[in-house]
């Protein structure tokens, strides 16, 4: 999906946000391939599970692609207690973490006693909005089994079940699945290359990565990624960002009508 638009229209911004240098396709499309080699030369390959565990900022939006291209990606909630990171990085059995450089979260030291690799994201704002490189905080999980870029089928991305009614459960989606999603949406919202959108949402939910992040991206049209909702910063945004759409849940529309 992403190659397509960094042939046909490399100079186009794919990702930006406050103050940020703008990405073009062309630019995500090379992070993607480099976080696949990266990967697989810490280890970690096609079918391997890679908890994420980063706030809301380009790099989460870019993360979320360039992990799920490589093996399967699960973003986690950064608010998340040591033995919530513990259940959810022991249930998605995670062959590596993926966390900021000099990141405090308890999820550091729950991988490392369940025995997940620790990988550590330095951002590269000045290449681009959500550039980034990894390295292992560590010793790497060993060789990849399987190397290479994602196949149609293979698992893009987990989520869990909100577990009010019980345990939690894994929600598995494939590429195909996930690329499906995106272009309905896109489709039902008349998405264009020509829209902008100030993304608002969380990235470690359905609604942000898929509505958010992989819509317009399916055609090519650009994101203004933010640090999550703020209703003191959102006219501001506004105004930088010029977006012809945004998408949120009911309680942020009614916070910025009020």
């Amino acid at each position: 999906m992403i190659a397509v638009h960094a042939k046909a229209t490399p100079a186009a911004v794919a990702l930006t946000g406050p103050s940020a240098v703008p990405l073009s396709y062309v630019g995500l499309h090379q992070l993607i391939q480099q976080t696949t080699a990266t990967l697989n030369s810490l280890g970690v390959g096609r079918g391997d599970r890679v908890g994420i565990v980063l706030p809301n900022c380009p790099e989460m939006a870019s993360a979320f692609v360039a992990v799920a291209s490589a093996c399967t990606a699960a973003p986690l909630n950064m608010a998340y207690r040591a033995d919530e990171f513990e259940f959810y990085l022991s249930d998605l059995n995670a062959k590596a973490l993926i966390v900021a450089v000099g990141s405090e979260t308890p999820a550091r030291a729950v991988a490392a006693k369940l025995g997940v690799a620790v990988l550590e994201m330095q951002a590269t704002p000045e290449q681009g909005a959500g550039s980034f490189t990894l390295s292992c905080a560590g010793t790497p999980p060993g060789a990849a089994k399987n190397t290479g870029a994602a196949q149609i089928d293979d698992v893009a991305l987990i989520l869990h079940t909100s577990g009010t009614t019980s345990r939690p459960k894994i929600v598995p989606l494939s590429h195909r699945n996930v690329c499906a999603s995106a272009r309905n949406i896109s489709n039902v919202l008349r998405l264009t290359a020509e829209d902008r959108e100030l993304h608002v949402m969380p990235l470690f939910h359905i609604h942000g990565l898929i509505a958010g992040v992989l819509a317009p991206w399916a055609v090519g049209s650009q994101i203004f990624c933010t640090p999550g909702f703020n209703a003191l910063k959102f006219f501001a945004w506004m105004k930088e960002c010029k977006p012809t759409w945004y998408t949120a849940v009911p309680t942020m529309h009614q916070t910025i009508l009020s």
